[in-house]
């Protein structure tokens, strides 16, 4: 990428090479809190290969193109989805998860704390021992399933942030340990927690986190679009430090943390203008709110970017969900297109830097150029792409006619 940050000074072997040296140690010091950073280090130096070896540990599942996000053929439709066709249904009594993680078997991904005993959970453990800029535990939807082929629908109820990333970090945590312990090869053998949680496209076997992830088209006049890139900053977000998403993407979840903001802000529109406002005009996600509410149609953005869809100026589609296969975070892949002055005129204001990391547009005004070559690279592996964006890339541009006609 023309604009790609500097690599970091402590490099993918060195990172490696220090949790290797922990094998055959006491249990007291393999278990130390330095150690558990280690193995965090390798997962954010090696997460591109990680998440191949992830991904072939799952044969039998869907993935999404050539990627490695996980999926399954009724959350892929045939064809891109307008966000307005696809509802979302509430889910009072949800299944509980089908493992307890406060147990023993997520001891081993857990690091010793004090005399002896263990952080109880794996988010206790990174808020006292690395801890990034952005981690507080806000209420959050869970998604239970997703129809997107036939009759649509997107099933959700409530979770919160520190809950929905117990398993899917501890997962990924185990996979870093046991790779850096062992290059010969991986199987579930070696991942005890990973085998008991089973098919990550189960979504009501466990608390999944959605998020809603977003690539957002300039179409210029002529017809040829363009975007922008986010490289997420591991000092400052808990998940896919160190690699290239596309933008804007956040988590599913209310504004707020009043009871009454959760039907309020049940809506991927309303979660994607506040990303479209955080992530591109790096403005802060702590809003004015009335009881906990944030009035949407009286935030002048809000309001712009409604009208610019009503105009026909800006359309919003769904074309998939997925599941990342390292931390089993799940995604709902969804592409928006705006006419070059409708995003001239939202995003005038566009910055370098945001709380999560640096805004890349490849050295151009209007952005990165959306071509087959450019595709393939951030799919191909040039770069290092998260999955669900290079999902989301492959798939626009296989739907491309559809999305920019």
């Amino acid at each position: 990428m023309p604009d790609k940050p500097g690599e970091a000074a402590d490099g993918p072997a060195q990172a490696a090479d220090a949790v290797g040296r922990t094998a055959g140690v006491p249990v007291q010091a393999a278990d130390s809190p330095e150690r558990w950073r280690q193995v965090r280090a390798v997962l954010t130096a090696n997460r591109p290969g990680l998440s191949r070896i992830a991904a072939g540990l799952y044969p039998g599942l869907v993935r999404v193109g050539s990627t490695d996000l996980l999926s399954r053929a009724e959350w892929l439709p045939d064809a891109p989805l307008r966000l307005d066709d696809l509802p979302l249904a509430w889910v009072e009594q949800p299944p509980p998860p089908a493992l307890d993680l406060t147990g023993p078997v997520s001891a081993h991904v857990r690091p010793v704390a004090g005399a002896g005993g263990r952080y109880t959970s794996y988010a206790e453990a990174v808020a006292a021992l690395d801890r990034p800029g952005l981690f507080e535990d806000r209420p959050c939807y869970r998604l239970l399933g997703a129809a997107l082929a036939g009759p649509r629908a997107l099933r959700l109820t409530r979770t919160s942030y520190f809950a929905g990333m117990e398993l899917g970090h501890s997962v990924a945590h185990e996979l870093a340990a046991a790779w850096a312990e062992s290059r010969d090869g991986l199987n579930m053998a070696a991942l005890p927690l990973r085998s008991l949680a089973g098919d990550p496209c189960a979504l009501d076997r466990r608390l999944s986190l959605c998020a809603v992830t977003t690539l957002t088209l300039r179409r210029a006049a002529g017809g040829e679009a363009s975007f922008v890139l986010h490289w997420r900053d591991p000092a400052k977000v808990n998940h896919a430090g160190g690699m290239y998403q596309v933008m804007p993407v956040g988590l599913f979840q209310p504004a707020t943390s009043a009871a009454a903001a959760v039907p309020h802000d049940l809506s991927l529109w309303k979660c994607m203008a506040r990303e479209f406002s955080e992530e591109f005009l790096g403005t802060s996600e702590d809003y004015q709110t009335t009881g906990g509410l944030l009035d949407y149609d009286r935030w002048p953005f809000y309001r712009r970017l409604t009208q610019a869809r009503r105009a026909g100026r800006l359309a919003v589609f769904c074309l998939g969900t997925g599941v990342d296969p390292v931390t089993f975070a799940t995604d709902v892949l969804t592409v928006a297109v705006f006419d070059g002055a409708a995003f001239d005129a939202a995003f005038g204001g566009l910055v370098a830097l945001n709380a999560e990391g640096r805004v890349i547009t490849g050295g151009r005004a209007e952005g990165i150029p959306f071509t087959g070559d450019t595709v393939a690279r951030l799919v191909g592996g040039a770069e290092p792409m998260q999955a669900s964006g290079a999902a989301l890339l492959q798939l626009a541009w296989q739907h491309r006619r559809h999305l920019l006609g």
